[in-house]
């Protein structure tokens, strides 16, 4: 399906999660964040992961969806792992690679700072798969509303933000096509080192670049035709309001996720 071709693109379902008010989403996804980073062990990260594993079962969201995401940070995952694990002639090895080798406790920490990527990139790609993002827009719109006291433009910082995330599984799909396009000309991006492969990239950046300043230029000049002047005085066509069940959902769930990660 083309819908699920992005990394992070909306999928239109009806389920539960899709139903609830974007702002309860924002919160709870902000909840998580703050659970998986006071979490100091993995029985708070376990039982972390295991609701975000429920949220995707309950969203009923393609598991192939939801992992899309993890490919854009697989390197680093395998570089914090070791980054950590890695010590300098180590008195107790699990593995010796020369000079250097794998103790246990920097494995244990290695494994413990990935699960914790792992879990994030997971529970923040499900805000986007579910969340259309006229409805995220919105919802940043009324979690940022405070702000409008102190003069910040509230309205356009959310359409900034809901657009650069609109952007996202477009410029992977173009960055794709660029990459297809040049290995059909003879290009190779799977041979040399680390240096051979970064410079055989350039090929796909300066056409890439150009096509996403393209497209901004092509937007500006649609809203500029449409008479866009930021927020004042704009109205929607459907005003979403958080109901009783979002607002026992929001705060239920996000202190449970709080508070899993702060006391385990």
């Amino acid at each position: 399906m083309r819908a699920m071709s992005g990394i992070g693109q909306y999928v239109p379902l009806d389920s539960p999660l899709h139903r609830l008010d974007a702002a309860a989403k924002l919160g709870i996804t902000a909840a998580l964040t703050v659970g998986l980073f006071t979490a100091d062990g993995f029985a708070g990260l376990a039982l972390i992961a295991a609701a975000v594993v429920a949220a995707v079962v309950v969203s009923r969201v393609p598991a192939r969806a939801v992992t899309r995401g993890l490919r854009a940070v697989g390197l680093i995952v395998v570089f914090t792992v070791l980054a950590n694990s890695l010590r300098w002639a180590p008195s107790i090895a699990l593995v010796h690679l020369g000079p250097l080798g794998v103790d246990a406790a920097g494995l244990h920490r290695g494994l413990f700072f990935a699960v914790r990527i792992v879990v994030l990139v997971v529970g923040t790609t499900l805000l986007t798969l579910t969340t259309s993002p006229v409805q995220l827009s919105g919802g940043l719109e009324r979690v940022l509303a405070p702000l409008k006291l102190l003069h910040v433009p509230v309205g356009d910082l959310a359409m900034t933000l809901s657009i650069a995330l609109r952007f996202i599984p477009t410029t992977a799909e173009e960055a794709e096509g660029i990459v297809m396009a040049q290995q059909a000309r003879g290009a190779v991006f799977d041979k040399g080192g680390p240096v051979a492969r970064a410079r055989a990239y350039a090929p796909v950046l300066v056409p890439l670049f150009f096509q996403l300043f393209r497209r901004a230029d092509a937007l500006a000049t649609a809203m500029e035709a449409r008479c866009y002047r930021g927020t004042e005085g704009r109205t929607r066509m459907k005003e979403d309001r958080m109901g009783a069940g979002d607002w026992m959902a929001m705060i239920g769930i996000g202190a449970a996720l709080a508070l899993a990660g702060w006391f385990l």
